[in-house]
């Protein structure tokens, strides 16, 4: 098994021919310039031990160092043994508040980029488990099945807003019942929710949702972001507040966060709440869970150990570059003896 790692350098290759032509312009221009000096027989006096084949191995030796600093630039690779690597982990599905109440700024910079950081920074903290995102307020929305792609997680995760749902509302029950479809892996037990809101669910059935998923081997970690004493909701455009949210009888609303409602979630669900307002800390406390979980087994590929052979065209190019030093247009005397060339008639 081989492989070519940089296969544009093979265009380096082109030097060669180039190379050729214009050794072959050069031998015609001279031998153009040797007529007009002196004829064959005079030249040949003059010039007894010039060696026509001493010239055309130096252009060989020069095209073949060319090629293998071309070849060493494009640095084949050679396998040497198959590897099975295995991918073990556990199934982490994100659900993430994506409510008007989110807009509120009492963690900065509001609670649905706060929300957006720590999912960020926990995606950054795993190794190999496959992670899933939905969004939701009034209704639950697929954002991203289970996958591996951490980078594709963060890119989805980032394009969320609060202009994506046309329900309001935070039905966090909704959010439960869709993440059930994402474990599709019959025999994969470790399941993992977690929820980031500010708790404000207004369908009153999340906890009884939230056994019924404990029931189906998923366990519910909730996150809370925001402030109990709560804060208004702006209302902006181009990024400058008008005004803030107001109710029917013209009040402002204050949304506050409910971490009463995540807790018995999270209890139902052999889960944790955890306060999200420090982010390393919400990192450290889910790693530790995830890390003291057993890792299911998801995949297994078998990769070949590929080592690189571009030293062998270096040292190759390097040799034949200092032979052509050393190599003189001069005859040697054993090969005029041989008389290659017929250069002695």
């Amino acid at each position: 098994m081989f492989q070519l790692e940089e296969k544009i350098w093979f265009w380096a290759l082109c030097v060669v021919p180039v190379i050729i032509v214009i050794y072959l312009m050069l031998q015609l221009w001279k031998r153009h310039a040797q007529k007009k000096f002196a004829d064959k027989a005079l030249l040949k006096r003059l010039s007894p031990n010039r060696s026509v084949f001493k010239s055309v191995l130096k252009l060989v030796i020069i095209c073949l160092a060319f090629a293998s600093l071309a070849i060493a630039l494009v640095n084949p690779k050679v396998g040497t043994k198959l590897e099975t690597v295995k991918r073990e982990g556990v199934d982490i599905v994100f659900a993430v508040d994506v409510s008007k109440s989110m807009l509120a700024e009492d963690i900065a910079p509001n609670r649905l980029e706060k929300a957006k950081q720590l999912v960020t920074q926990i995606i950054n903290n795993l190794a190999s488990d496959r992670v899933g995102i939905i969004a939701y307020a009034g209704k639950a929305f697929p954002q991203l099945p289970i996958t591996t792609d951490y980078a594709s997680a963060k890119m989805f995760l980032q394009n969320m807003n609060t202009d994506m749902m046309s329900s309001q509302g935070t039905a966090i029950n909704e959010a439960i019942n869709l993440a059930k479809t994402y474990y599709d892996d019959a025999e994969q037990t470790n399941r993992v929710l977690i929820i980031i809101s500010d708790g404000e669910d207004h369908s009153e059935v999340a906890a009884q949702v939230a056994e019924e998923a404990a029931e189906e081997g998923i366990r519910i970690f909730t996150v809370g972001v925001g402030d109990v004493k709560g804060g208004p909701i702006p209302i902006k455009r181009n990024g400058i507040v008008m005004n803030y949210k107001k109710d029917n009888n013209g009040e402002t609303v204050i949304t506050r966060l409910n971490e009463e409602t995540l807790k018995n979630i999270a209890n139902e669900a052999n889960g944790v709440y955890i306060n999200g307002r420090h982010t390393n800390t919400v990192v450290e406390e889910i790693r530790d869970i995830l890390n003291g979980m057993d890792k299911t087994e998801f995949e297994a590929k078998q990769i070949a150990d590929f080592k690189s052979q571009f030293q062998w065209f270096i040292g190759l190019a390097i040799l034949l570059l200092f032979l052509d030093i050393f190599l003189l247009d001069r005859k040697t005397g054993w090969l005029k003896k041989l008389n290659l060339f017929n250069e002695n008639l």
